[in-house]
């Protein structure tokens, strides 16, 4: 018996095929036709469309519910700023004329720099140099913003007095959310006690009172970790 091909069917089949292609296609091309107008859309309106997504850089920006002073959301931009990889470069200190040494971790940005007059708030951690452990090498800290402060920030004028020279004269020239380990040696820290220019330890840091007051039994050079937030 001879094979018996049904033209019909095979050129039906072969249409509907097409038909398929044809509207696949279709669907394709009106798709990108979307896209274009609605990336054309963004750009004339200066907004990048979220392919992805919620952008995470743009939360970072909203408010906080409930932060009125915004204190909320300065902390959350503070914290973004720490535990570079560069952080942890062995850089030299420089030494200045006056006995201050510094040693520069990070650049930070902006033209705007520290100098005389200059309004400036700042992260610190403050160590004693002569007291040492197995978990804090390079001295013990007795006061830390985060710990002794409510905002996690000091603000301070540059020559006003209300800080130690020795400090200040190591954080001339740092930028904005520059880093900085600042070495003053004990004659000064002496100084600035004398004229209540220390940080001191909140009422609740029993150990950094303990440790702020054998400081000055013994060698009271200090070490101020330093990280400029703003300056004005």
């Amino acid at each position: 018996m001879a094979l018996h091909t049904n033209n019909s069917d095979n050129d039906m089949d072969e249409t509907v095929v097409s038909e398929m292609t044809t509207g696949s296609r279709s669907r394709r091309e009106m798709m990108q036709q979307v896209s274009s107008v609605v990336g054309a859309t963004g750009l004339l309106f200066g907004v990048q469309p979220a392919w992805a997504g919620i952008d995470p850089s743009a939360l970072k920006s909203l408010r906080v519910e409930g932060d009125d002073t915004g204190a909320t959301m300065r902390l959350r931009q503070m914290e973004a700023e720490k535990d570079r990889p560069d952080d942890k470069l062995d850089i030299p200190f420089e030494k200045l004329d006056d006995g201050v040494s510094y040693r520069e971790f990070r650049s930070g940005k902006g033209e705007a720099v520290v100098q005389p007059g200059s309004k400036v708030a700042v992260e610190m951690t403050i160590r004693c140099k002569s007291f040492s452990t197995a978990n804090e090498p390079g001295g013990v800290k007795y006061f830390t913003t985060a710990q002794d402060t409510d905002f996690n920030e000091l603000a301070f004028t540059i020559g006003s007095g209300e800080m130690s020279p020795g400090l200040e004269e190591g954080m001339m020239g740092m930028h904005k959310g520059a880093l900085r380990r600042i070495e003053v040696p004990a004659t000064m820290v002496f100084a600035a006690r004398n004229a209540n220019q220390l940080p001191l330890p909140s009422e609740n840091n029993k150990e950094g009172k303990r440790r702020f007051t054998a400081l000055f039994k013994t060698d009271a050079t200090l070490l101020f970790e330093v990280l400029i937030t703003r300056i004005k």
